[in-house]
C-alpha cells in the first residue's frame, strides 16, 4: 500500500470533522439569534448580481492657477473632512465631506442648486482617487451643471499661495 494514503485518509478525516463542528457552531449560533434564526434553505432566490447604480456625471479638471476657482460667482465645495476643513479651506469654501460609501446627502445637492452660482468648484484631498473628482462627478450626477474639480486639490491650491 502506498504510505500516502493513510496520510489522506486522515487528512479527509480532519477536513469532515473541521467542517461538521464549524456546521453545527453556525447552526448554535444562528438558533440563539435575537431577532430570530435565518433560514437554512432560501424560500426565495437572492439576488447577487445586482448592477451597481452609476452615481457620476460629467466634472471637468481645473488646474488650480484657473480663474473660475477666484471668481465670486463661483460655489467653492471642500470635499475633505471636517477636520482637514478646519485645518485650512478656501474663503467662502463649502465643507461636504465625501465619503466613498455613502452619497451626498439631498440637503447638501439642494443647498448647491440653490446657490444661484455660475460654477461648482470642488477641490479634495489631491490623493488617487482624489475626493474633489468623485464629489464633483457624483454631484454633476445629481442635476448640477458646471461642474469642475481642482487637479492636486487642496495640496495643490495650499502651494499656490491662495
Amino acid at each position: 500500500m502506498d504510505p500516502l494514503v493513510p496520510a489522506l485518509k486522515r487528512a479527509v478525516r480532519d477536513a469532515a470533522v473541521v467542517a461538521a463542528g464549524c456546521a453545527a457552531v453556525g447552526f448554535a449560533v444562528n438558533a440563539a439569534r435575537p431577532t430570530g434564526s435565518l433560514p437554512a434553505v432560501a424560500r426565495e432566490p437572492y439576488a447577487i448580481l445586482v448592477p451597481c447604480p452609476v452615481l457620476g456625471g460629467e466634472a471637468l479638471a481645473l488646474a488650480p492657477s484657473d480663474p473660475r476657482i477666484a471668481q465670486e460667482t463661483s460655489v467653492i465645495v471642500d470635499a475633505r473632512s471636517k477636520a482637514e476643513f478646519g485645518a485650512w479651506h478656501l474663503p467662502r469654501a463649502r465643507s461636504v465631506p465625501f465619503d466613498y460609501l455613502e452619497q451626498v446627502s439631498k440637503a447638501h445637492v439642494e443647498a448647491l442648486l440653490a446657490s444661484g452660482g455660475s460654477a461648482v468648484v470642488v477641490y479634495g484631498d489631491g490623493q488617487d482617487p482624489d475626493s474633489g473628482q468623485e464629489l464633483a462627478k457624483e454631484i454633476s450626477g445629481k442635476g448640477l451643471r458646471n461642474v469642475f474639480f481642482v487637479q492636486g486639490g487642496a495640496p495643490a491650491l495650499g502651494a499656490g499661495g491662495r
